[in-house]
């Protein structure tokens, strides 16, 4: 697999979907520029750092900003080699997202990337869907919804206006946009198994706390995470001591299979369906499930789509 140092050490990538941090030891042994192979097929294309830059800082920045430019987007062998390709995405988004580029710089870098590609054809689905799987997939180490809107947003500076992919763009971005940290949940409708007929902006909140779950009992992964909550005997605990609410609403349009698995839902939690409402308005990012939010008592967001172990820490539980 493909590695490189940067001169500032901070950032050492290797092997795909791999970041280790090796930061001050590696500083004074690392080369002056990054390191590139003679041969472009055998490893990415990196940029010569001009050697008059030697602040670290400037250094990542030039590098950020110039990181395309020997790469042949017109070349779909190159294109289609990941290791090359793939493994240059991801030493360049670990720069991007390593906590201390701006997002001025982000966005500048994103920009010529995606101003590299536009017009080649193969090059552009190839580094669209790698931009997808690695930013917007929960699955990904490099999932980051911010980053994936910045790209989304530089996509649509790019484009042109009669671009037919310009509506999926701008209906990704304005579902990223949606419940974020800090953003008033949005509200929508849900019924309980008697038929009664709720809101999520109506739904008591124990102890200023309360559990969002969308879930569909048909999905594996759903059915794999409701069971570790199920068996939690310290989530079980804190429900049953008020120091939180659990609300679990079922998305799809199978409200047989819905009622059938009523019985596997832990006790204290209220339980209901959409009956398809947030999915078919979009009013939720829900391309993995479960999706769990952290919603305090006036339904802003605390935790968006976050793992289970993520929530339970922000618990203490």
């Amino acid at each position: 697999m493909l590695c490189f140092l940067l001169m500032w050490g901070a950032v050492t990538v290797s092997c795909r979907n791999t970041v280790t941090a090796d930061a001050s030891r590696q500083v004074a042994a690392a080369p002056a520029k990054a390191a590139v192979q003679e041969d472009v097929r055998g490893s990415f294309p990196f940029p010569d750092v001009p050697v008059t830059l030697t602040e670290p800082e400037a250094r990542k920045a030039w590098l950020l900003t110039h990181y395309w430019e020997r790469f042949d987007f017109a070349d779909t062998t190159l294109v289609d080699n990941r290791d090359i390709t793939e493994q240059g995405f991801v030493n360049f988004i670990a720069l991007l997202l390593d906590g201390t580029t701006s997002e001025e710089l982000a966005r500048e870098s994103l920009k010529n990337w995606c101003a590299g590609f536009i017009g080649e054809a193969h090059a552009r689905r190839v580094l669209t869907k790698t931009a997808d799987d690695y930013l917007f997939n929960p699955n990904s180490p490099f999932y980051n919804e911010a980053l994936y809107g910045l790209y989304l947003e530089t996509m649509l500076g790019v484009l042109p206006q009669t671009d037919a992919m310009r509506s999926s763009y701008q209906f990704k971005l304005e579902l990223v946009r949606r419940n974020n940290p800090g953003d008033r949940a949005t509200d929508f409708t849900y019924y309980l198994s008697d038929g009664m007929r709720r809101t999520l902006a109506a739904t008591p909140a124990k102890n200023d706390r309360l559990l969002l779950v969308f879930y569909d009992p048909e999905c594996e992964s759903c059915h794999e995470v409701l069971q570790q909550m199920a068996a939690d005997a310290s989530l079980a605990a804190a429900v049953q001591s008020g120091q939180l609410s659990v609300l679990a609403v079922y998305t799809e349009g199978n409200e047989k299979a819905w009622r059938k698995a009523l019985t596997d839902m832990p006790r204290g939690w209220t339980v209901g369906t959409d009956r398809e409402a947030v999915k078919q308005g979009a009013l939720y990012d829900l391309k993995a499930m479960p999706s769990l939010y952290l919603l305090d008592g006036q339904k802003t967001v605390l935790l968006k789509d976050a793992t289970y172990e993520k929530i339970r820490a922000a618990l203490g539980i």
